[in-house]
């Protein structure tokens, strides 16, 4: 089978490992391979359970991390393969829709404006075709490819007019292609793996990073000073560093890439319930922050299901042959057929039959119009008319007559404004509006835009697309949870003026794409901001746009599904696109919606600040009790005569509290936290360390007295008695941690609820448990029972009241 010989058509295949070898990874974690040591060493040295004890804990913890991840992984990759991009290849004598990575060289492709190059090939059918090679050439404009321009083969260059190659676009015309090369072997694949491309690096990435170094350095210095104390106080050697190494493992979130996957795998999950696919994990953080949603009207204020309403004259009055000649541009055009041209087709013409087609004058978004050569069967060169519809303002301009009851009559300065009003008429009243014009042309070939001049005025079509019956409680909704909508589209001011106040945006400001074009950057900037409504506006001017409200610290989110909307939904924070977009738009998007509307959306920019929140828990949870319990140990090892807990004590009571919280995405998450943008905010994580930590600390300090002083403990009384107090504070305090409320009022979810509990019950039993020899634990007295609860009662208060006092604080 050609797949298994030349692999699949990826350009810089993603290694996926085998579970074997993704297990394997796990265990070269530096600290892993530190304990698995000192379990060794152990062993060699005679203490055989403290050795078991340590090689259970790193094999428990390991197992949960990759049985989580490992899930979690599963379950995404089924949801990208809903949005997997997807080539027409003829298999079997049918063309077929199949997936991309399965294309292999010597298959036949059709190819068609918005598609994706599926590999490199050579064409041997063509018709108006343009391709985008920006990827491969740098060049902006579309290079024209012709299956007639000779013969060429694998090597050729991007210039070779009868090549085309993967990584570029098809932006107008079709084709049909044999594939040559696939995946590494390409062009592309050979510039993709010098680069080793990744995605660029989001907040939320970013932010975990400098997680990761805070409490690395934390975790350095504390194990540092820990050894050089007893080292200098002629502690014992080995011993020491057993005790700094469990140390080093109860500071490190060894959990948190685990936790992270499966918090954001479970909100990728839930979205996907709503229809909305994520196709980059870290994208769903990113999709919560969303303070700015910019997007057209089309499929969102409205339904996009457009309907032809009427075809007019120049006054007004129905005409039927404005619409008989844009059947005729519809039918022969060969780039992407819009909402409009779908609708101008679903009324069958029998007479554009006798027609057929010469040439073609594409598209573009300067012109904003598209120009088709016909000619009637049988008459000859003679016969040719060129047929323009688009934009009514530029095609009026170029105008010099119109056409009513079959006479063509020159436009005056009069007629011209009454040519205008008409237009502004319907524009008003909403309808989407096209012109339509046409004028007899004699040149056998080569039409350019140069042709498009002198034309006769045919009349006008009016588009009715409906605002969307949930539109204006969609954009309440999202006003209500900090997001404001901006609509940037390409239709005139009066239309958008119409579909907003249908919508509920009365009186919107509206700025005009010319008005943009003399806009320094700064006054964009401001000018972006102000603004609700953008009209007139090009695909080039959408992306500045976006690039000025990043510039005011903005997170931006951009939905397109067009051609031309692939630069925008890379620059945006979030690329959004719908199932029913072209490929490139699908391509350059971050999340997929599978139905289009507001309301989608919305559900799933509350699903992302969930799964956020979610995240948010488990830092804090790091960073606060369970630091401060690690501190307390490190100073405690510093003064007292023994060690304040065992190695494999300190082992075992991190394994049990990690696996209290690997319950925390399941956990719910308070309405006023959803209710609002959450960004990063690692100054709230720092003092969580900096003022949470040290109440732990001093009530482990508190423990220590009242275990010494009061209960006259031995050592292993001492182990015991620390062992269930830090177990029982830095658990139940996840109750108070995870709300930014009263915790009596914020209800966890069960799940949650049950593991925490459980932990803390096991802590407590183990001592009376046929283990308690083997961990070195010994029973504790009643009344240190009566200890243990008030502390924990008045320690997870004086977390409340310090929590409350951080977040009110914090700017989150």
């Amino acid at each position: 089978m050609r797949l298994s010989q030349y692999g699949p058509n990826e350009p810089a295949p993603v290694k996926h490992g085998a579970a074997i070898l993704e297990l394997l990874l796990l265990f070269v974690n530096p600290l892993v391979v530190i304990l698995l040591i000192a379990s060794l060493v152990s062993f060699i040295l005679g203490d055989a359970a403290d050795a078991a004890i340590i090689l259970v804990m790193v094999l428990l913890g390991v197992s949960i991390n990759f049985v989580q991840t490992y899930r979690s992984q599963q379950a995404i990759n089924k949801l990208r393969e809903k949005v997997t991009p997807t080539a027409t290849v003829l298999r079997d004598g049918t063309w077929q829709e199949i997936n991309r990575r399965e294309v292999v060289p010597g298959d036949l492709v059709r190819i068609g404006a918005g598609d994706l190059i599926p590999g490199d090939g050579r064409l041997i059918e063509s018709r108006d075709l343009y391709v985008q090679q920006a990827a491969l050439t740098g060049e902006s404009l579309p290079a024209e490819k012709d299956a007639r321009a000779g013969k060429g083969d694998a090597a050729g260059s991007a210039d070779s007019p009868n090549l085309v190659f993967l990584g570029t676009s098809v932006v107008s015309g079709t084709g049909t292609a044999v594939i040559l090369q696939t995946g590494p072997r390409t062009v592309f694949g050979a510039i993709a793996a010098r680069l080793v491309m990744r995605p660029e690096e989001t907040e939320f990435e970013r932010s975990m990073k400098h997680f990761g170094v805070l409490i690395m350095r934390a975790v350095f210095f504390l194990v540092l000073f820990i050894l050089v104390v007893r080292v200098a106080l002629h502690k014992d050697a080995f011993e020491s560093f057993v005790f700094a190494v469990a140390l080093a493992v109860g500071l490190t979130p060894e959990f948190l890439p685990m936790i992270t996957s499966v918090t954001l795998a479970r909100g990728a999950v839930r979205m996907a319930r709503d229809h909305v696919v994520v196709k980059h994990l870290p994208a769903i953080q990113n999709f919560g922050t969303i303070d700015v949603l910019c997007s057209d009207k089309t499929g969102t204020l409205t339904t996009g299901q457009m309907s032809l309403a009427s075809s007019v004259d120049y006054l007004g009055k129905p005409s039927d042959r404005p619409l008989g000649l844009a059947y005729l541009n519809s039918k022969f055009e060969t780039g992407i057929r819009s909402p409009l041209d779908v609708a101008i087709l679903a009324l069958s013409r029998s007479d554009a039959d006798s027609y057929g087609k010469c040439d073609e004058i594409p598209f573009d978004f300067d012109r904003r119009r598209l120009s088709i050569v016909v000619e009637k069967k049988g008459d000859g060169i003679g016969g040719r008319l060129l047929v323009t519809k688009g934009a009514p303002e530029g095609i009026l301009d170029l105008s010099e007559s119109f056409e009513t009851d079959g006479k063509v009559i020159s436009l005056d300065p009069d007629t011209r404004h009454r040519c205008r009003q008409t237009f502004d008429d319907l524009s008003a009243q909403g309808f989407r509006v096209l012109a339509v014009a046409y004028r007899s042309v004699d040149t056998q070939g080569g039409f350019t835009t140069a042709e498009e001049r002198s034309l006769i005025l045919a009349g006008y079509l009016a588009f009715a697309d409906p605002a969307s019956p949930d539109a204006a409680d969609s954009l309440a909704a999202m006003k209500r949870d900090g997001v404001e909508v901006k609509i940037l589209t390409g239709d005139n001011e009066l239309v958008a003026r119409h579909i907003c106040e249908q919508v509920g945006l009365t009186n919107p400001t509206i700025v005009l794409g010319d008005e943009l074009e003399s806009m320094t950057e700064p006054a964009l900037q401001h000018v972006a901001e102000q603004t609700t409504v953008f009209a007139r506006v090009s695909p080039a001017q959408k992306h500045r746009i976006i690039l000025a409200l990043k510039h005011r610290d903005h997170v931006v989110g951009y939905m397109g599904d067009g051609i031309n909307d692939a630069p925008s939904l890379r620059a945006a924070d979030v690329g959004i696109s719908v199932a029913s977009a072209v490929d490139v738009a699908r391509e350059a998007a971050d999340i997929i919606l599978l139905k289009p509307g507001l309301r989608i959306l919305h559900n799933g920019i509350i699903e992302g600040r969930r799964a956020s929140a979610n995240v948010m828990k488990y830092l804090l949870m790091g960073t606060s009790s369970n630091f401060g319990n690690m501190f307390s140990m490190a100073g405690a090892s510093v003064f007292l005569p023994f060690l304040p807990m065992l190695s494999t004590q300190i082992l075992l009571n991190n394994f049990l509290y990690d696996t209290a919280q690997i319950t925390i995405p399941s956990d719910n998450v308070d309405e006023q936290y959803i209710r609002s943008p959450r960004r990063w905010n690692m100054k709230l994580i720092r003092n969580f360390m900096i003022f949470i930590g040290p109440i732990s600390s001093i009530y482990d300090f508190l423990t220590f007295y009242v275990l010494l002083h009061f209960f006259h403990a031995s050592q292993s009384e001492f182990h015991t008695g620390w062992f269930v107090e830090s177990l029982a504070t830095q658990t139940l305090v996840l109750f108070v941690i995870r709300t930014m409320g009263n915790p009596l009022k914020s209800r966890p979810s069960i799940p949650l609820a049950i593991t925490t509990v459980l932990i803390v019950i096991i802590g407590v039993l183990l001592p009376y448990s046929p283990l308690a020899g083997l961990l070195g634990f010994t029973t504790l007295p009643g009344p240190f029972f009566a200890f243990l609860a008030i502390s924990t009662a008045t320690y997870l208060l004086l977390v409340q009241l310090a929590k409350r006092i951080l977040f009110a604080q914090a700017v989150i």
